[in-house]
């Protein structure tokens, strides 16, 4: 048997399709599992045994369509669910599964705050897509491989357990804390900290360091996600915002504190751990501020407020944030 799975992006998206990788493998340990993703977010499965083969979204998806047509693929499980994907299953003409994206709930409760949204995270909705195949969920909750010939001399060393790994970016602004507010908690802070982001967050970090320079490490926009994937994996615990950090924390079952601005939990993205680790889930914090009428304003983010005053972020709770660092 041969299985092509689909997710073109992006890092904690495709992350999250990790159990649904495992658990086909599980089931059908001889089968090839073929994977089809952006080049860019390669690195992201690279080191996963349990995938067979790579392929790669072209710029004309004509051409990845006739690479995949070579293969011979028996089954299509679809975990993107957009029109390019539907493109390729279509131009296949194989059996395909897929999920339930809840389009409808969320335009819902993002434009009229009506909640029609189940409360079910999305790694299970992923699993639905493949019930059929007789794949059952295994519990385990989400993979991260990573090949130390990836990791740089200078990470390789570090001290386990002695840092806090604060993920500072978000790929839109109306996720991520100000940078005021940032500041304000590495302040409140009594740890050493290391900086991830990436380029975007390069000016950022280099200010916090040189307000902090003998609590803060820098790594924003200078290592690569795996580099910083090995970070998270020994940090004490995780500061993250809505982003592909806060499910690799969540692969190495981290304690994690995640600030939420813009978008809301209940869209079913937080933190998954599976049902064999319930320790690990209960050193999972969210932190967001509650009854504020303007939220969830986008399912995805902004580059600004569209009220101009930006509460969700502004009014966190960092006292409570850092109090949780030391319990930690």
């Amino acid at each position: 048997m041969k299985f092509l799975i689909i997710r073109f992006s992006s890092i904690g998206d495709i992350v999250l399709t990790t159990p649904v990788i495992r658990c086909v493998r599980k089931k059908y340990p001889e089968a090839e599992i073929h994977y089809l993703t952006k080049k860019q977010f390669h690195p992201v499965l690279a080191a996963n045994p349990y995938i067979t083969k790579f392929h790669f979204l072209e710029e004309n998806l004509q051409d990845t369509i006739d690479e995949l047509k070579k293969e011979n693929y028996y089954y299509i499980i679809d975990l993107h669910k957009n029109l390019r994907s539907l493109r390729v299953k279509r131009a296949l003409k194989i059996t395909s599964f897929s999920f339930d994206k809840l389009n409808w709930e969320k335009w819902l409760i993002v434009n009229f705050k009506i909640n029609k949204l189940p409360d079910v995270h999305i790694v299970d909705r992923y699993m639905q897509a493949v019930k059929t195949l007789g794949v059952e969920n295994d519990g385990e909750g989400l993979d991260y491989f990573i090949s130390e010939k990836e990791i740089s001399d200078a990470i390789l060393p570090i001290h386990k357990n002695s840092y806090i790994a604060f993920a500072i970016g978000a790929n839109h602004a109306t996720k991520r804390l100000p940078e005021n507010k940032i500041a304000e908690l590495c302040g409140k802070i009594n740890h050493k900290i290391i900086l991830l982001g990436g380029k975007e967050e390069i000016e950022t970090g280099e200010r916090l360091n040189n307000l902090y320079p003998e609590k803060i490490i820098n790594y924003c926009g200078r290592i690569n996600i795996n580099e910083s994937a090995y970070i998270v994996k020994n940090a004490a615990c995780v500061i993250t915002h809505d982003t592909g950090m806060m499910h690799i924390a969540a692969a190495f079952k981290k304690h994690i504190i995640s600030v939420w601005g813009n978008t809301i939990p209940e869209f079913g993205m937080y933190p998954y751990f599976g049902s064999k680790n319930a320790d690990a889930e209960m050193h999972s914090t969210i932190i967001e501020v509650d009854g504020l009428s303007c939220r969830p304003c986008s399912k995805i983010g902004y580059a600004k407020c569209p009220k101009g005053h930006f509460k969700c972020m502004n009014e966190i709770d960092l006292d409570k944030i850092s109090s949780l660092v030391e319990h930690i």
